[in-house]
């Protein structure tokens, strides 16, 4: 099951924009966040729900999506989220908001997975400018954007691959738009200690 979650869970960068996601949906997904682990039980994050119409037309401007790929805008016209999750550190909490990575990356893959399960799918975006974030939605000086999640019902064709010999990992796009996301083997992942002999 976790597995099977795992390979639906897939950055998303094109959406079904008929599908609208809810403000509730969005805080059962936080919701969730609640049972993850955080660094000495701190919980230093706090998260800002993005679906109304007004606000997604402020905040899809200041995301920038799929850098890797040169050739291409990603998402296409009419293809972008119908919401997005804002995580900010609470810096009253966690004074370092760099100290938080570990529990901004626990609590984004339990969002997303938890996306997957509810029929949905996201993508996690470190690409954006903060302070005009912060500003756009007027943010106290404590919340610090650090991390933005979009989330809708996808609406591409993601295909995991092997990387090939050169280990190569780019994702990259064919003629019909199908994303493919070259994974490392598992012998490449594993760290093995020789015998002595």
């Amino acid at each position: 099951m976790l597995k099977d979650l795992l390979i639906s869970n897939r950055s998303y960068r094109g959406y079904d924009e008929t599908v609208k996601v809810t403000e509730e949906a969005l805080e059962r997904l936080v919701d969730l966040t609640r049972y993850a682990a955080s660094g000495a039980n701190l919980q230093p994050l706090k998260y800002y729900p993005v679906c109304g119409k007004e606000q997604l037309r402020i905040l899809h401007p200041l995301t920038r999506w799929a850098k890797a790929l040169k050739d291409r805008k990603l998402p296409h016209d009419g293809k972008y989220p119908t919401a997005y999750l804002i995580v900010c550190v609470d810096t009253k909490i966690c004074k370092n908001p760099q100290a938080c990575g570990t529990d901004i990356g626990i609590a984004a893959q339990t969002i997303l997975l938890g996306a997957v399960e509810a029929g949905l799918g996201g993508c996690m975006l470190g690409n954006f400018d903060r302070e005009e974030v912060k500003k756009a939605f007027s943010f106290a000086e404590h919340l610090e954007p650090a991390l933005i999640l979009a989330i809708g019902r996808p609406d591409e064709k993601v295909v995991l691959t092997d990387a090939d010999e050169s280990g190569k990992t780019t994702y990259y796009r064919d003629e019909n738009d199908v994303h493919y996301v070259p994974k490392r083997r598992l012998s490449e992942l594993l760290i093995r200690v020789e015998e002595k002999s």
